[in-house]
């Protein structure tokens, strides 16, 4: 089943010329089936790419799905067309009335500041609080989930000694989770972050299980017990090339960067990167889509609380 997004809409030629299934708003109208209302609240700089990360994902299932982007008012972006944004994106006030079958919060390059330091942060509380009444289940990326843990649950994060950089292996904990159905034992996943969680901290809230995790990083799934909130410190839908761009970023800037692990063949960063994560990605993002969206959201859109 197709993803439904706006003809004009960046992200639309790309998965288009992917091979993955979109649909215009005169056919998916036709349908006599109700599509998954999902919210993105984009928090990356690079928004048009992020945006076709998640799409490609979403639209990789057999679900209807109906995106609609959220931007924080209360902060201003500097790596995005303003036009775009007009365009593309609503505002917490525009959409504070509406319910979702789901929704996913990104991660963003805020993790070095306290939380109450970062400029949206009041803002991002409130629809965090907003979210628990108004969606049927949240997703929530690497500095968002760690945001959301502290801000629901205290739990506090801890930087690291060394940035986390690379493609890991992790493994599955609770093989009876049906978000992690079809896993293999182990699974790699992009990590790009210099803070993390505690597994000892985690392991004392009673309402959050760890479903996957990394030896080396520590925790990578977890969830509430209703499936409510998914809390995911990777960053599964990196593209193929993200951490390259972020290790030539740094690396003309000046900046201290090792080469990412397990990314380039034999950790040599003038060969292309060997992409081994996708197939995780795509049965992550389908799992939570059907398991914990599509298959418990009322029908009546109206009913989630």
């Amino acid at each position: 089943m197709p993803i439904r997004i706006d003809a004009d809409l960046p992200a639309r030629a790309v998965i288009e010329s992917e091979n993955i299934f979109v649909m215009d708003e005169v056919r998916a109208s036709a349908q006599d089936i109700r599509p998954l209302e999902i919210l993105i609240l984009n928090l990356m700089p690079t928004k048009i790419a992020t945006e076709t990360q998640l799409l490609r994902l979403l639209g990789n299932t057999p679900l209807q799905v109906n995106p609609e982007f959220l931007t924080m008012a209360s902060h201003r972006s500097k790596n995005t067309p303003v036009e775009h944004l007009n365009r593309f994106y609503k505002t917490f006030d525009e959409i504070r009335d509406r319910s979702f079958d789901g929704m996913i919060i990104t991660g963003a390059p805020v993790e070095q500041y306290e939380f109450e330091e970062v400029d949206y942060w009041k803002e991002l509380c409130e629809i965090m609080d907003w979210s628990t009444e108004h969606v049927h289940s949240t997703f929530f990326i690497c500095w968002a989930a760690q945001a959301a843990m502290y801000h629901f649950f205290g739990l506090q994060k801890h930087r690291t000694e060394k940035k986390f950089f690379g493609i890991f292996p992790h493994k599955v904990e609770r093989r009876s989770s049906i978000l992690c159905r079809g896993f293999d034992d182990v699974f790699m996943v992009p990590q790009s972050r210099h803070t993390t969680v505690y597994r000892k901290d985690v392991e004392k809230i009673p309402e959050i299980k760890i479903i996957a995790s990394s030896d080396e990083l520590g925790p990578y799934i977890m969830s509430t017990q209703d499936g409510r909130q998914i809390f995911v410190t990777g960053h599964s839908e990196y593209d193929a090339d993200t951490l390259k761009k972020e290790y030539e970023r740094d690396k003309a800037a000046g900046l201290e960067i090792d080469v990412p692990k397990n990314y380039f063949p034999n950790n040599d960063d003038t060969k292309e990167p060997i992409v081994s994560w996708r197939s995780h990605a795509n049965l992550l993002f389908a799992n939570w889509l059907n398991y914990f969206v599509y298959q418990t959201t009322p029908y009546d859109i109206s009913k989630i609380k």
